[in-house]
């Protein structure tokens, strides 16, 4: 596998690629405002019609399972066909989703509708993982005569599109008030559509593109770094959305929070570690090889992050005094660590890819951090119906303690296979 280009050069970034990766990040953003808002309005539709929030959590597994194969075949059909392409066909994808959810009948029977908002929100899962692979793809391709804006980029890219998510939030409950269900998701699927147009005028057609792997063993066989990298995004993803799902949601509506309460912490918690996520460059200590500072980063935030879910797990089983305030205060704290340490691993699968390869790369890393969403989304329903809130800590600070097991076998050279 081609190594990949050192991060620190004095070659200056090129207009063009500035260019690119603008439009990109702009496009991204624009989905990504959709795809929160269009979580919170099938949270709030189906909480109004009086689904529970265990129903709710299954709503989305198909989407985060969907994820998985979409991000392997994404980043080979990236690589095949070109990043602009694969751009265009996750809009696209998005907008059929959108129209099949806004075809939801109030006179189906509640099977009916679960079965159609599961198979709808399965092919925005697709949506959502084919451009997510695409942009991070881009952001490889036109960071490559940047050098030195290779961390930057990517955490301004991560955090603004987590930052946007959250926002997304608060789009989706306006929405859902001013137009109803079906119109929030028209107008939704209007504006990806001049997203989309932007995209196909804007990015040259074939960027990207470049020799994909031939078969399944060569697709699978990627270097150990970029394994062990995977390895622990599954559980670091895991690890996050086993509370954020149902555990934290149904703790704090037992506590006597209203629903807006619940979706403006969710909201809050999402815009802050998005910010967190665009600042994390200046909490890292640079290398000049990219990464013999770095590596020891992840391994030492991963490490502070397990902690924080096993001291509110031991919190939660004492019952302290405003349980419900100490579990938000200590959740900001979670995510201010889990932002550096997923910003921290964004930057390291792109310095790890090869140059030639970059898409597959990427896909095969976010198909593990699809894998994790899965997991931890099953898992938030079915440990806070075994233990409550602190099996849902619990379980998460287990999946961190692993997550960090895996960052002490990183190498902190490219050339480590």
């Amino acid at each position: 596998m081609a190594a990949a280009t050192p991060e620190r050069s004095s070659a200056a970034p090129s207009s063009h690629g500035a260019r690119n990766y603008a439009i990109v990040t702009s496009a991204y953003w624009g989905f990504t405002l959709t795809d929160g808002a269009l979580r919170m309005l099938v949270l709030l539709h189906f909480y109004r019609l009086g689904y529970s929030p265990f129903t709710l959590a299954f709503l989305f597994l198909l989407y985060e399972a969907a994820g998985i194969l979409a991000n392997l075949l994404g980043g080979w059909l990236a690589a095949r066909f070109g990043v602009t392409r694969m751009l265009t066909v996750g809009l696209t994808t998005q907008i059929i989703g959108f129209g099949l959810l806004s075809a939801l009948s109030p006179d189906w029977t509640a099977s009916m509708s679960v079965a159609w908002v599961v198979l709808s929100q399965g092919v925005c899962g697709v949506a959502k993982d084919l451009t997510k692979t695409a942009s991070k793809s881009a952001i490889k391709l036109t960071a490559s005569s940047a050098s030195g804006q290779l961390f930057k980029w990517v955490a301004w890219f991560t955090g603004s599109k987590n930052a946007m998510k959250g926002v997304g939030f608060f789009l989706g409950g306006l929405l859902l008030d001013q137009l109803g269900f079906r119109g929030a998701l028209w107008a939704m699927a209007c504006l990806l559509a001049l997203i989309l147009a932007g995209v196909v005028f804007s990015l040259p057609p074939m960027m990207g593109k470049s020799k994909a792997s031939k078969s399944a063993k060569e697709l699978f066989a990627k270097n150990k770094a970029i394994n062990l990298l995977a390895a622990a995004r599954v559980f670091l993803f895991g690890a996050r959305d086993v509370w954020f799902v149902v555990g934290v949601p149904v703790f704090l509506y037992a506590s006597g929070w209203t629903f807006t309460m619940v979706g403006g912490f969710l909201a809050s918690w999402t815009i802050g570690y998005g910010l967190v996520q665009a600042i994390a460059p200046s909490l890292v200590k640079r290398s000049t090889d990219g990464l013999s500072n770095e590596v020891p980063a992840a391994r030492m935030w991963s490490a502070i992050l397990a902690v924080i879910p096993m001291v509110l797990a031991a919190l939660v089983v004492l019952n302290v005094n405003h349980l419900e305030w100490v579990v938000v205060t200590g959740l900001g704290l979670f995510g201010f660590a889990f932002a550096v340490n997923s910003s921290v691993h964004s930057y390291l699968i792109l310095a790890y890819a090869g140059s030639e390869k970059a898409a597959e790369d990427v896909g095969f890393y976010y198909a593990a951090n699809a894998a994790g969403r899965f997991m931890g989304t099953l898992l938030s329903g079915l440990l806070y119906q075994w233990g409550g809130l602190t099996y849902a800590l619990s379980g998460s600070a287990i999946m961190l303690t692993i997550c960090w097991l895996f960052t002490l076998a990183l190498p902190t050279a490219r050339h480590s296979t």
